[in-house]
């Protein structure tokens, strides 16, 4: 949650990282019968915090069908936390709190339904939700012991998607997946198909871009809670700007496929704060990487801005398209980011993302982004509707925080390329591949740092070599797990070969170990060594 967490900048409550040896189990996507498409929908925590009731419930899905947002994909109305009693009946069943929802959430879960919107509700796994950890709240209601009997309740009242918030210090990576599980095979045996959406981030060391969560969730937040700014700095923590969650959220793209979708959090367009410029580039960055359109501002309200921005049936077509895919990048530098998805009737989405601080023409082409054989493809702006022509250069001047989406059409469709050369970003923390102060000498090991663009983090494959600075990444012969990586003049040998892997990983050709962050650690300095591959984040890097 947010406006209690300020004071874990001077507290101590993060975990240690979990080792590099946790294994990341090959996942796939729940097959419940839901989120097969990233979910669209409402949530009332980013404006009301816990100033909710059943009134302000009605009034928004009200809002949602008379604006046009239900028919365009907005289904989900979710009541976050301090809806219920700060105490469970003599039963031990969760109750709402009679004086905000005095009707009781089946009542309201009725409501919704008739108008043709589902039910969204909060709940966290261990014993409080987070306002309660954080006593802003009464009570201890959360499902630890109680995850059947909660599961039992939500579908007695017709819930149709749950929000889950881990929101504690405590818990290694592998509890929070057995607890997390627990609570998805309860909601599962209740035989209600319920979205299931997880916060494994919540003042928690960030265990988000950790694993593929698609064996757990239908959604899972990749970071700390998202809060009304571009950019606070933060690599994943406490609070996090637009730009910030993006950093984070673009190297995960593997993971999205139908029914599993990173979750960068709730959007903050039409809240203030954000220029229209800002507020645009959130709202297709979440459309182009397959992110869950979840609306948090007062939709009662709403300027004629924000509903061009919430209501833009191009963006929403591409978020929602159903082959799934998270955009990936094609190029990019510390200033920018190139993103092409790919579409199920053989389109391509490209977002052109402007994170710098000044307009720049940003471009890439047809083949780069998986276009070949046609002699012109047609580009749609997915924000005017225009449609122009290229032979193959897909180029646009974009303003400071902006981002330009195309769809592109014609020709035939591959899978975007992977570039020859520029950063390598590590999935756990957004950092890249970095030769520490451009040391060429033979034995440097390599280390993550914040991606600059500089020559020392500019890796080149040529052939099955790896490059930077005329020298060539090196595995040392015989290594085993744990051997540090390391520069060393170019030989051809096959400790020098290296594999780019399906899931993101890099593997030694000669000691079949992969490129490996240690200790899943995030810091700059943090040595980049080799060991036995298991598609761990820290063992994941896309190109920048």
């Amino acid at each position: 949650m947010r406006r209690w967490k300020a004071f874990l900048a001077t507290v101590a409550l993060l975990v240690p990282a979990a080792a590099s040896v946790i294994a990341a189990t090959p996942a796939h996507a729940l097959d419940n019968g839901v989120g097969r498409t990233p979910p669209m929908g409402w949530n009332s925590w980013n404006t009301f915090f816990c100033n909710i009731n059943e009134q302000l419930i009605r009034q928004t899905a009200d809002s949602i069908v008379s604006s046009g947002m239900r028919d365009l994909g907005y289904q989900y109305v979710v009541v976050d936390d301090c809806w219920m009693s700060p105490n469970r009946d003599a039963n031990g069943n969760l109750q709402a709190e009679p004086s905000r929802f005095p009707s009781g959430m089946k009542a309201l879960g009725d409501y919704l339904h008739a108008r043709n919107l589902k039910f969204g509700i909060y709940q966290a796994p261990l014993d409080q939700t987070c306002a309660q950890y954080f006593d802003s709240y009464p009570g201890a209601t959360g499902s630890l012991g109680h995850e059947v009997q909660d599961a039992r309740q939500f579908a007695a009242w017709g819930v149709d998607y749950l929000k889950y918030d881990w929101c504690s210090p405590t818990g290694t990576i592998n509890e929070q997946v057995a607890t997390f599980a627990k609570m998805r095979d309860a909601l599962a045996a209740t035989g209600r198909p319920i979205l299931y959406s997880i916060n494994p981030n919540s003042i928690h060391e960030k265990t988000g871009p950790q694993r593929d969560w698609g064996d757990v969730a239908n959604i899972w937040r990749t970071t700390e809670d998202i809060t009304l700014a571009w950019d606070t700095g933060q690599t994943n923590g406490y609070p996090m700007g637009v730009k910030n969650i993006i950093d984070v959220t673009v190297p995960l793209a593997r993971y999205a496929e139908p029914g599993g979708f990173n979750d960068p959090d709730m959007m903050e367009v039409g809240r203030g704060t954000l220029t229209d410029t800002e507020q645009r580039s959130h709202f297709a960055m979440w459309a182009v990487m397959a992110a869950p359109l979840i609306a948090g501002n007062d939709l009662r309200s709403m300027s004629a801005a924000t509903q061009t921005i919430l209501k833009n049936p191009r963006l929403i077509a591409i978020n929602q398209d159903t082959l799934g895919r998270q955009g990936v990048q094609v190029a990019g530098d510390p200033s920018h980011r190139v993103l092409a998805k790919r579409l199920a009737n053989g389109d391509v989405a490209v977002a052109l993302f402007n994170s710098g601080n000044a307009t720049r023409t940003i471009s890439t082409t047809a083949a780069a982004i998986g276009k070949s054989g046609a002699s012109s493809y047609s580009l749609v702006d997915a924000w005017t509707g225009a449609t122009t022509t290229t032979g193959g250069t897909i180029s646009a001047s974009v303003p400071a925080h902006g981002t330009v989406v195309y769809r592109v059409s014609g020709g035939t469709t591959g899978d975007p390329q992977t570039p020859a050369s520029g950063g390598l970003a590590s999935a756990a923390s957004g950092r890249c591949l970095d030769v520490p102060n451009s040391n060429t000498a033979n034995g440097t090991q390599p280390v993550i740092w914040d991606c600059n663009g500089a020559p020392n983090q500019n890796w080149t494959v040529t052939g099955q070599s790896l490059q930077a600075l005329g020298k060539c990444l090196d595995a040392p012969i015989g290594a085993t797990a744990g051997a540090k990586a390391q520069l060393w003049d170019c030989n051809g040998g096959t400790n020098q070969q290296w594999t780019f892997q399906a899931n993101g990983t890099i593997r030694g050709n000669q000691s079949g170990l992969c490129l490996d962050v240690n200790d899943n650690q995030t810091a700059n300095g943090t040595l980049v060594l080799l060991w036995t591959c298991t598609g761990a984040a820290n063992q994941v890097w896309s190109r920048r």
